[in-house]
């Protein structure tokens, strides 16, 4: 799905851009109104997720491999700005970390020229593969898979 391979600027770091791909709106994508399809967008913001772990430095046949994977409780999407054919995107993507089994995941879909054209806000977990239960601590399973946890807004302990 991308045409571009992620920037890593980090998110640990306070003002640090967050990690971000390219992604140029294909005609297939689009609507009988010409833009992008609504269902698209969640592909786009998986597709910079999975980009995101993967410059971290988690792979997912590794998280297969230990009988973990990432779940998405819920999704919100706010639309902006349309999108069509053609369009150049960026999809941002951070990790936000609270107490419990749960996290954020924040996304920016934007324009070439920065205008935002929607914000995904993700709640995910970390289902443990053979219980089929949300892991109590995902952020210490995602340092121990990462060689970068500060790519996912975690600090090197």
């Amino acid at each position: 799905m991308a045409d571009v391979a992620g920037t890593a600027a980090g998110t640990a770091d306070e003002g640090a851009e967050p990690f971000a791909v390219g992604i140029t709106v294909r005609g297939y994508e689009t609507d009988t109104q010409g833009h992008l399809n609504q269902s698209v967008y969640l592909q786009y913001a998986e597709h910079a997720r999975w980009s995101l772990l993967q410059a971290s430095g988690i792979r997912q046949s590794t998280m297969v491999d230990r009988r973990v994977g990432p779940v998405t409780i819920e999704t919100t999407i706010r639309y902006r700005r349309e999108l069509r054919a053609g369009d150049e995107t960026e999809v941002s993507c951070a990790f936000v970390w609270g107490e419990g089994k749960t996290f954020r995941i924040e996304q920016i879909v934007r324009t070439a020229d920065g205008v935002v054209a929607a914000e995904v806000s993700a709640v995910c977990g970390l289902l443990d593969l053979t219980a089929r239960k949300l892991l109590a601590d995902p952020r210490a399973a995602f340092r121990e898979l990462a060689d970068e946890p500060s790519l996912l807004g975690l600090p090197a302990e």
